[in-house]
């Protein structure tokens, strides 16, 4: 079954938590607006209700530049948005794993109503962790199962990918583009695809390979496999994986690359044409919002992109042309109205098998069971999982 979310697979960056122990101690962060006591004179009646808990578990550290340091970004601005009125705590470097049941257990234990789970790996821990705990509240990002207190959310990566693109496309001496991707699943698929399809839209006659690295982050195997990719000619890179060390490769060997998922300009400031970013701000603060005032229920899935400002391309460097900006600039206002479409056919794969028609435009479950690469992406895809 093909899946267009985050893999079971994906592996935790900086080090394995030997103990659950560690994971709920030393890894916990609390946050709070500060809040004075309230006289010793004052009425009952005019006490403050108590503060809604919120607890976010990340997969990685927050300091990995990338995928979980765009989810603690946006925890931040939810507890400045509501103050006083919310408590919000994480628990980082989570593995897909049983610990990451204990821990989401440990979080509902310490009186958290509202719990994030920021991985796909999380998604059968929490529904687990769901059904014992109805009075608490559950999101869970890139999933695709829901209950009664459980719903889930995504982002379309897809389309700040393909923004990358069509300045990959202007930018590029060699005609050839390279990415580094993490797991073969159709959320990563789908990016290398749009990535390609982008940089063709502007340069019909770009190429685009691809090193697997399997795993999300893992900084000295990224750096390997974005060399890879320039010795065999990729002038310009792009990733699907977590750390900064693909930009910091283009730095060293003066090539081009794009941040992702957050903005990593100043770790290849000569390399760096832009960074694809997710937002997750806006929604997490719908979220709360309805937790708060009682409006939150299940329902189905929350994909957002361009449109509703959770997917940019910002920090555009100065190196990129006008034209290319230009041509970023109308992707973007097109995605944002409705107007430009990404996945509209004519469409063929790699095998040359036509995918869309002429004039047809994708659904959403088109795009969730992407599992082939477009004409242009070069070598064997992977079986996706």
């Amino acid at each position: 079954m093909t899946i267009s979310k985050r893999s079971l697979l994906r592996l935790t960056g900086w080090a394995s938590l030997a103990a659950t122990a560690a994971l709920v101690g030393c890894g916990k962060k609390e946050e709070a607006a500060p809040t004075a006591a309230a006289p010793a004179s004052a009425p009952a009646a005019t006490a403050k209700a108590e503060p809604l808990k919120v607890a976010f578990a990340y997969v990685g550290p927050v300091g990995d530049a990338g995928w979980t340091f765009a989810h603690d970004r946006a925890r931040q601005e939810a507890q400045k948005e509501f103050g006083d009125r919310i408590v919000t705590s994480y628990v980082e470097s989570v593995p897909e794993s049983a610990d990451a049941e204990r821990v989401i257990r440990d979080m509902v234990a310490q009186g958290n109503k509202l719990v994030f789970g920021t991985t796909f790996g999380y998604m059968e821990q929490m529904l687990k962790v769901a059904a014992d705990s109805p009075d608490v509240k559950f999101e869970h990002a890139t999933g695709y199962k829901s209950a009664e207190n459980l719903r889930t959310y995504d982002s379309r990566t897809y389309e700040g990918a393909y923004m990358a693109g069509v300045i990959a496309g202007k930018m590029t001496k060699s005609n050839t583009l390279g990415v580094v991707a993490s797991i073969p699943i159709p959320e990563v698929i789908r990016n290398i695809n749009a990535f390609t399809l982008g940089a063709q839209s502007v340069n019909p006659a770009v190429k685009t390979r691809v090193v697997w690295v399997d795993k999300w982050f893992d900084p000295p195997k990224e750096g390997e496999a974005a060399q890879s990719l320039i010795n065999q000619g990729a002038d310009v890179l792009m990733q699907n994986t977590d750390s900064a060390a693909v930009l910091q490769t283009a730095e060293k060997a003066g090539k081009f690359g794009f941040g992702w998922d957050s903005d990593m300009s100043k770790f290849g400031p000569n390399a760096h044409l832009g960074s694809a970013v997710i937002n997750w701000a806006p929604y997490y603060k719908k979220a709360i919002g309805e937790a708060l005032d009682g409006t939150w229920k299940t329902g189905p899935n929350t994909w957002w992109g361009v449109k509703e400002g959770a997917i940019d391309l910002v920090n555009v460097s100065d190196k990129v042309t006008a034209e290319a900006r230009e041509a970023v600039e109308k992707v973007k206002a097109g995605l944002k109205d409705g107007s430009f479409a990404i996945w509209k056919g004519p469409l063929t794969g790699q095998d040359g098998k036509q995918l869309l028609k002429d004039g047809e435009t994708a659904d959403d479950e088109f795009l969730h069971k992407i599992n082939w690469y477009v004409k242009g992406v070069e070598g064997k895809l992977p079986s996706a999982r």
